[in-house]
């Protein structure tokens, strides 16, 4: 079932959303060669600090910390830790925000310096997968619409997709239903209505996108150790068409 929220509680969501934007600009410029993974976190706990939010990622099924910092071939769910930043690598931030009880959650995928011309291209590919997504979040489409223009635009490209993880609902809980699969059949699925509200993630690779998860049980990579990107936007069906709520 989506639940669908009131224009009033689109507006308690955009203020979470733009906590999350914040994290977002302050994680990139902290995500430099030399930098650790905690140190990217420790950024984003400032803001969340700063702007009286709390972490929807702190303590998440044990979680330990406020952001997923995954490099390279890590895809998601990336624990900070001691890690050093290197020159070329590519680093995926996930963080979220909770003001006054609503969720906001998304996602980038950044080179630190210099990155090569394949690794700059995944990031285009998977960011411009995730706008044609966030095109099909209109009134009366179909949850297909969305997950088969993630994937259209991922093929053509040649990247790997990612299967078994997924965007999701999000409102009163970061996790609500439903499911928002990185690949499917538009026309297909629940319709979409004013007032849906979803977190669109793609999950792409340069290589095979099967992935296996670490002894630390949170961390998800690729088999083949082929570089990934992770991005993600909460999105709202508006009267108005589709707003992005983490966006500054």
């Amino acid at each position: 079932m989506i639940t669908r929220k009131s224009r009033d509680q689109i507006a308690l969501m955009r203020r979470a959303g733009k906590v999350v934007a914040e994290m977002h600009e302050e994680c990139i410029r902290a995500a430099k060669a030399g930098a650790t993974t905690m140190d990217v976190d420790r950024v984003a706990r400032d803001v969340i600090e700063r702007r009286g939010a709390r972490s929807n990622f702190l303590g998440y099924h044990g979680f330990p910390a406020v952001i997923c910092a995954s490099v390279n071939d890590e895809v998601i769910h990336g624990i900070p830790g001691r890690r050093v930043l290197e020159e070329g690598d590519v680093i995926a931030v996930d963080c979220g925000a909770i003001v006054d009880g609503w969720h906001g959650d998304a996602a980038f995928s950044a080179g630190v310096g210099e990155i090569t011309p394949e690794a700059r291209r995944l990031i285009e590919v998977a960011e411009r997968s995730l706008d044609a997504a966030i095109g099909q979040m209109r009134d009366g489409n179909r949850l297909g619409d969305v997950s088969a223009a993630v994937q259209a635009v991922a093929e053509r490209a040649g990247c790997g997709i990612v299967d078994g993880y997924s965007g999701h609902g999000i409102g009163r809980a970061m996790h609500e239903e439903p499911d928002v699969p990185n690949i499917g059949r538009a026309g297909k699925g629940p319709r979409l209505d004013i007032g849906v509200v979803l977190a669109i993630e793609p999950m792409l690779t340069l290589g095979d996108p099967d992935t296996v998860t670490l002894d630390d049980h949170w961390t998800v990579v690729t088999v083949d150790g082929s570089l990934a990107a992770h991005v993600e936007h909460t999105v709202a069906i508006t009267d108005d068409g589709p707003e992005v709520l983490t966006r500054l």
